[in-house]
């Protein structure tokens, strides 16, 4: 059984648009895009380095796959995550696209839900959940993620795209690791554990 690893950048009040550049994502006028670089350090890209280890393929929503596909095939070879990027599979969920171009890439047909419930029983490595919004509360909403690994950012932006939108399931989350970098960024690996249990003082 193959587990979906939702991987993501987040702010510290939970926004994960457009992390990487000014243009990435400026739906609903967003105006904050680029949030992470002046934020983070070598220790967060090690931690997320340490993400793709036991992965063997991604799971894509149609904007965050156009994203990479145009950036990682000419990417910096130098760079350690070009090849990585670059050899390891893509699933990719798009009710709008008709083919995926970008080598090793696949296009999920049907329910979503259904597609990737068909991957989790295939054989090979776990996949992460790369960005991909819209398509991770998808997978939260029907049960299917097995891990989150979030980078929590000491920035607040107050608005964009959050992982945690208004009508999430509530979920009780057992942590797996968690620590804090140099900058002040909180790497934390959690596992959901069922309904959260309430009391009171």
């Amino acid at each position: 059984m193959r587990e979906i690893i939702v991987c993501t950048f987040l702010t510290l009040d939970g926004v994960m648009q457009a992390p990487g550049g000014r243009a990435e994502d400026a739906e609903s006028g967003f105006e904050h895009g680029g949030w992470q670089k002046p934020v983070s350090d070598d220790e967060v890209g090690a931690a997320v380095g340490g993400w793709y280890e036991h992965s063997d393929a991604m799971l894509l929503g149609r904007k965050t796959y156009d994203i990479f596909a145009s950036y990682w095939p000419t990417a910096d070879p130098a760079n350690p995550f070009t090849d990585r990027m670059n050899s390891m599979h893509k699933y990719v969920a798009s009710r709008t696209l008709t083919s995926v171009e970008w080598q090793n890439s696949t296009l999920l047909e049907g329910d979503i839900a259904d597609a990737v419930r068909e991957l989790k029983a295939s054989d090979g490595g776990s996949i992460n959940v790369v960005g991909s919004g819209d398509l991770a509360q998808t997978l939260m909403r029907h049960g299917l993620v097995d891990e989150y690994r979030l980078t929590i950012h000491p920035v607040i932006i107050g608005t964009g795209k959050r992982l945690f939108a208004d009508g999430a399931i509530p979920t009780g989350l057992e942590p797996v690791s968690v620590s804090t970098t140099k900058s002040g960024t909180v790497v934390g690996v959690y596992r959901p554990n069922g309904r959260p249990s309430y009391d009171s003082y």
